[in-house]
């Protein structure tokens, strides 16, 4: 039977004869249906017209992404190190040139991935590298739509992937919405993969923070502290949000906090006209 997976969010289910009646992930307020129903493909399918594309981001950093976009868009991340390589984020497609791509770049030694938006299809992936282990936080163990004996829960404030990379529960758009802190990235002055826990906008001099990005829902006042409050003990400069455009280069921890101030004068006090 096949693992359907959802063409709206890119999440894949557990086997079943026929496609799933509903989409969880879909249905909840932080996601939506398309308008013109609910609509599924299988990974052999994805694979007929899709590819992956690597694209360095700096060094020890790559990119992967689909194309032509499929689902949410977003690109995994390849953070490349002598302990073994970690995978943050994931994507839908697993191919055999992604598999010897990775592996030409040393192999995959875990996944850790954000929140439920991006489990797309960690297992496949998973299995293609020999079961190496998923790491998610336990909150949002419900979005989980193909458990698997490789996923990993966490439940702290922070969780070590080893020498240099830590994962930090921000919190937010979900309660167990996960940051990655790289302190070796960005020639050692420390990088967020912040997956949409702290979204770069288009302007890359700030970020913001969501319930629901599709459909516009804010965050509270304490929520938006809390997260900040999470990455304040950890230094860096940079940040990698879901797409590859969306990027602050420099400050990223000023850009944080002018982030917060602007966010939180919006939502309280609004802007002069």
């Amino acid at each position: 039977m096949p693992h359907y997976i959802c063409t709206t969010c890119g999440v894949q289910f557990s086997a079943t004869a026929e496609p799933p009646e509903h989409c969880l992930i879909c249905e909840d307020e932080r996601q939506y249906v398309n308008p013109t129903g609910q609509t599924w493909i299988t990974l052999a399918e994805l694979r007929a017209d899709h590819t992956n594309s690597f694209k360095p981001q700096e060094p020890n950093l790559i990119g992967i992404g689909t194309e032509p976009t499929f689902a949410i868009g977003q690109r995994a991340l390849l953070v490349q190190r002598p302990e073994g390589n970690v995978l943050w984020d994931c994507i839908s497609l697993i191919d055999q040139a992604t598999i010897d791509q990775i592996q030409a770049l040393g192999g995959l030694s875990a996944i850790a991935i954000s929140h439920p938006h991006f489990y797309s299809g960690m297992v496949e992936w998973s299995h293609a590298f020999g079961g190496v282990p998923i790491y998610l936080h336990a909150a949002n163990r419900k979005w989980v739509m193909r458990p698997d004996p490789v996923i990993v829960y966490w439940d702290s404030p922070t969780y070590s992937l080893g020498r240099g990379l830590t994962l930090i529960n921000g919190g937010g758009h979900f309660p167990g919405s996960a940051i990655l802190h790289w302190a070796d990235g960005a020639e050692g002055r420390g990088v967020l993969l912040s997956g949409d826990t702290i979204f770069v906008v288009p302007d890359t001099r700030y970020v913001t923070f969501m319930y629901s990005y599709p459909n516009f829902i804010p965050l509270p006042a304490p929520a938006v502290e809390r997260i900040v409050q999470a990455v304040e003990p950890f230094a860096y400069d940079r940040i990698y949000s879901i797409w590859f455009d969306r990027v602050v280069t420099a400050d990223a921890k000023g850009a944080v906090a002018r982030s917060k101030a602007r966010y939180l004068r919006a939502i309280s006090e609004g802007f002069a006209s």
